[in-house]
């Protein structure tokens, strides 16, 4: 895990002394050098106690790698050819809002094991999901899930993925899912 720690430290204008000795139970610099460095691994319950001595959430002691993984290729109607400038695709990274499946058998153009990432939508909202992919919340903690083809008066309508499907029509849904990303293992 790569840290901010040192980086917040010095912002606060604290030694590793300072820090030691403000975090509960109190520890020597020497361990706080050691986490700042990666020397030690640093858990959960250090970048806990070490945000509550500086004074920030320890969400903000964490960075993320920003490596990404470098493109080798681009392919088009010429083939396969290389960047003109480096490039890296960045791992996906999971925003607020969103709700995850998976699929555990085909159910028209998915596979067993695919995972579906879905943004959330609030009822004033449902207009962007048309002719897309949703999932729908029911009663009793049941789900529809299918192609949103209309909407009308709190109302939509589903049309389920596998061909004959029957239509659903669905009353005043308090939020409905968009699915917006696909990834499937090859």
């Amino acid at each position: 895990m790569i840290t901010a720690i040192r980086d917040v430290r010095r912002a606060r204008g604290m030694t590793l002394d300072d820090v030691a000795r403000a975090c509960v139970p109190p520890t020597t610099a020497q361990t706080i050098g050691r986490l700042e460095t990666g020397t030690r691994t640093v858990s959960v319950a250090w970048l806990n106690r070490i945000a509550a001595a500086l004074g920030v959430d320890a969400a903000e002691l964490v960075r993320l790698s920003d490596s990404g993984v470098p493109v080798a290729a681009l392919i088009g109607p010429e083939g396969a050819v290389a960047p003109r400038a480096p490039m890296t695709l960045a791992s996906p990274q999971p925003g607020a809002g969103l709700v995850g499946l998976v699929v555990q058998a085909a159910l028209g153009d998915y596979r067993a094991g695919d995972q579906l990432w879905c943004e959330r939508l609030a009822p004033d909202a449902f207009a962007r999901a048309l002719n897309r992919d949703v999932l729908v919340p029911r009663a009793a903690g049941r789900f529809a899930f299918g192609r949103l083809i209309g909407r009308e008066e709190g109302r939509v309508q589903l049309l389920g993925l596998m061909p004959g499907a029957r239509q659903q029509v669905l009353a005043d849904p308090p939020w409905m899912a968009k699915v917006t990303r696909l990834i499937r293992d090859l």
